[in-house]
């Protein structure tokens, strides 16, 4: 089911060029109406249910309606962002309610590596083998002869 927000609780991130949930979305599907200034999915039947839009949101503003073999009907789950973790809560039909914390990131901010403190392969854009392969796989790479 796709994202949606919830008018009342949007504020468009207080007047930016760009929101959150814009910046954020990988399939360029969020827009802010300027006249309301609230933000909104422009194509539902697009929208890839990652959940991106929904953690980013400062104000909570964006949710997901969920399968029924993740989501059972009447049930919901919410993230809740900090610096360091997201706070999942699964409410039950029933008003049972369960949190879990996962960690945002398992490096400090501004330290990961792209390509993983491996050095580049081949570099050659034809070839079979990925940018740090054959050293990040550990094994050698057979080579095709022509």
């Amino acid at each position: 089911m796709p994202s949606f927000v919830m008018k009342e609780k949007c504020d468009g991130c207080k007047g930016q060029d760009k929101t959150a949930c814009m910046y954020i979305c990988p399939n360029d599907l969020m827009v802010l109406d300027k006249d309301a200034m609230k933000a909104y999915n422009r194509d539902p039947w697009a929208c890839w249910e990652c959940y991106c839009c929904v953690k980013i949101c400062p104000q909570q503003a964006i949710d997901v309606r969920g399968y029924a073999d993740f989501v059972p009907m009447g049930a919901s789950v919410t993230p809740l962002r900090g610096s360091d973790n997201i706070m999942w809560t699964v409410k039950f039909r029933n008003g049972m309610l369960k949190r879990f914390k996962f960690p945002i990131r398992t490096t400090p901010e501004g330290t990961a590596q792209p390509d993983g403190g491996f050095g580049e392969g081949a570099g050659d854009l034809k070839g079979i083998a990925l940018f740090t392969e054959p050293e990040s796989l550990g094994i050698p790479v057979p080579t095709i002869n022509k």
